[in-house]
């Protein structure tokens, strides 16, 4: 990859330059960029017969194919799609999987419609490529500090004021927890990893080294949700020291009331409909319940599991409050314990622990 790509390349990235990504459908839903947009050259039909003919009777049959199946009215609406895009935005680029025959098609048609709009050499797969080259330096060569805390702390909301922090948690669409599961699904994990360098990216970008603070991530394990940290940063992250965060049980039992109940709701009940989003809501909490009741134990699990239930009866009532009862029980009798012992673990990483006041003046003020 030369010097010129890999400018190129930092900049797209790090100003968010909108891209058309030509590939196939299912291409783009395994993996592709924030920015990117799919404006295929092929459905995913047209791909598939073009690639069985390319198997029984070489390219130069599969590119006659390709042609007769997108022409006429179809190539002009798939032209009209891509130009329209370029007029929306003069600073893009499109690609394909490596550059090839697939964009150098839509650039040509462009140009023909009247429209000249630059390609990336070597496609999504030289983006790609560079993105884990960008990932494995940082993680080589950058410092990391990690925000820990009980569960309920809101320790995002200083992730978020940080120019320094990445949310992983935002990042793969999940609130870090049992509980965290969010409507509209998470991303692919190639959708996860490739966000992911971007925004360590950023973040150096915003902390250069001479800034002399580290790159902050909250204190995750191996999976938000089902989004996994990669191998390399998850042994970064083992390896690197913490701050802790100090919140009070009450303050924290009404950050997650608010959070896994009233704010939970209002994603479900915006994405289905009043009524069909309660229940959607009502099936997530019970599902998240039960997928710790092993660890809870059979008889704290049922009574936590009766309290949830009589929580949504009344919540659907129009009396939510009841779910403080077993999000109480659940932080003093699971998650407390839980994260106390693995920190318990790690208390020789422990470089700082106070409240909300003093971590945020501790990590905007403290070097590397």
């Amino acid at each position: 990859m030369s010097r010129s790509d890999t400018d190129r390349f930092l900049s797209i990235f790090l100003d968010d330059v909108p891209l058309i990504d030509t590939r196939a459908p299912v291409e783009f839903a395994k993996g592709a960029f924030p920015a990117s947009v799919n404006l295929p050259l092929m459905t995913d039909d047209e791909r598939a017969s073009v690639g069985t003919c390319y198997k029984r009777e070489g390219q130069q049959a599969a590119i006659e194919l390709g042609h007769r199946l997108v022409s006429g009215e179809v190539k002009d609406q798939r032209v009209a799609a891509w130009v329209d895009f370029a007029r929306r935005h003069p600073d893009g680029y499109l690609y394909c999987w490596r550059g090839g025959l697939r964009s150098q098609t839509c650039q040509q048609w462009m140009r023909e419609a009247g429209r000249e709009y630059p390609r990336i050499q070597g496609g999504y797969k030289a983006m790609r490529r560079f993105l884990i080259e960008q990932f494995e330096r940082i993680c080589a060569q950058r410092a990391f500090l990690l925000l820990g805390g009980r569960t309920g702390c809101n320790k995002t909301a200083l992730i978020e004021e940080l120019p320094q922090a990445v949310d992983l948690e935002a990042l793969a669409h999940h609130r870090g927890s049992s509980f965290g599961r969010r409507p509209g699904g998470q991303p692919t994990q190639l959708d996860f990893e490739n966000a992911l360098a971007i925004d360590l990216l950023k973040a150096e970008h915003r902390a250069p080294v001479r800034d002399g603070r580290p790159i902050l991530l909250e204190d995750e394990g191996r999976l938000v949700g089902r989004c996994a940290l990669p191998p390399l940063l998850q042994r970064v992250m083992e390896a690197s020291p913490i701050v802790v965060l100090e919140v009070p049980l009450e303050e924290r039992i009404e950050h997650s009331y608010r959070n896994y109940i009233l704010h939970k709701l209002e994603e479900w009940q915006q994405r289905t409909g009043e009524e069909q989003g309660f229940d959607a809501f009502a099936d997530d909490l019970t599902q998240s319940l039960y997928r710790v009741r092993k660890r809870l134990g059979g008889v704290r699990y049922r009574e936590l599991a009766a309290m949830l239930a009589r929580a949504l009866e009344a919540h659907r009532g129009g009396r939510p409050d009841a779910h403080r009862d077993w999000i109480r029980l659940l932080l003093q009798d699971y998650y407390d314990p839980m994260y106390d012992y693995q920190l318990g673990k790690r208390a020789g990483q422990i470089l700082f622990r106070g409240d909300r006041s003093a971590v945020r003046h501790y990590l905007t003020s403290t070097s590397d």
